[in-house]
């Protein structure tokens, strides 16, 4: 991979360069991967187990290992990676951040934790060619692990709150080459918390909406239309409801229509992607509770946008 493509930090990472170099050859296989299995196969871990709900749970600031947080939907799926490559891989990265006590502040940074990390992790391997971490990570924006991992995702980016320390660091992660996904927020009094806390992150930058002509939407699969992910209850119930409508109910406020906002550094870079009016975290953890929320939302709608998003911002 060209330098001109490579994040300044990943070029003096070893490590990063490695990982970077196996995402792109990932993204020369995938297609190929894609055809050959004919979409996203459920295998032997679909339907049955017991779950609990996706909201917030307490999870000790000494645990950032994502596998040693219980599941709370069916059991996560277990892979392992050669020997001597265990390093070289994909590590799904989840900010763990304070609320911000706005009073707006709906979710937390545990939303749809463990599940929905591990899965997509999973996901992501079994439909490319790249290799990604079985255990994953949660850290602060302030820990020195971070600079190891250049992704990083956010549930509920309308409650993050962030010390001045926070906010100095994960300016320099972003300016630095990382990069950022977010989702499960909805409503304009959300989005525009969102946005107020990325106006003190990276003061100047402005979020726009991502237009579908944008090269990110072709990067693996071919996403034509912002589809939205409902709420695992909700999409679940819609089928015997077909009816019902898919967006969560703000009152005052326009929960329908789906967002990708983008945030672009000033070299044209993306680095953080907010899909609002949207449960895509959900269609990732609930993906095997449900077959019907799985083919619905999970398998056409939750995964090709995040192994897309993943793979562009990765290797751009």
């Amino acid at each position: 991979m060209a330098d001109t493509l490579m994040p300044s930090f990943l070029r003096s990472a070893p490590r990063r360069t490695r990982v970077l170099s196996l995402l792109a050859a990932g993204l020369v296989l995938v297609t190929a991967g894609y055809a050959q299995f004919g979409g996203f196969n459920a295998g032997p871990r679909r339907g049955g187990g017991s779950y609990g709900r996706s909201g917030e749970i307490y999870v000790p600031e000494s645990v950032k290992i994502t596998r040693e947080i219980d599941s709370r939907s069916v059991e996560v799926p277990i892979w392992t990676n050669p020997v001597g490559f265990e390093r070289d891989v994909f590590t799904f990265t989840r900010l763990r951040f304070d609320k911000n006590g706005t009073g707006r502040s709906r979710g937390g940074w545990t939303t749809d934790l463990p599940d929905a990390d591990l899965n997509l992790s999973f996901r992501l391997q079994q439909m490319t060619s790249i290799k990604t971490d079985p255990n994953g990570r949660t850290l602060r924006a302030t820990d020195p692990e971070l600079a190891s991992y250049p992704f990083l995702f956010a549930a509920a980016p309308n409650a993050i709150g962030l010390s001045p320390d926070e906010v100095v660091a994960l300016r320099k992660y972003l300016l630095n080459g990382g990069c950022m996904i977010m989702t499960d927020f909805w409503g304009d009094q959300e989005l525009a918390t969102m946005e107020g806390m990325f106006r003190q992150v990276l003061p100047g930058l402005k979020f726009i909406e991502l237009q579908l002509d944008h090269p990110l939407y072709r990067a693996v699969f071919q996403i034509e239309e912002k589809g939205q992910v409902a709420q695992s209850e909700r999409g679940k119930a819609l089928e015997f409801s077909p009816n019902d409508p898919t967006w969560d109910s703000r009152p005052g406020y326009d929960t329908r229509t789906v967002g990708h906002r983008a945030l672009f550094d000033e070299k044209g870079r993306l680095v953080a992607l907010a899909i609002f009016n949207s449960d895509h975290s959900d269609g990732w953890e609930r993906e095997g509770e449900s077959d019907y929320y799985f083919h619905r939302f999970s398998e056409k709608i939750a995964y090709p946008l995040a192994i897309n998003a993943l793979v562009y911002m990765m290797t751009h």
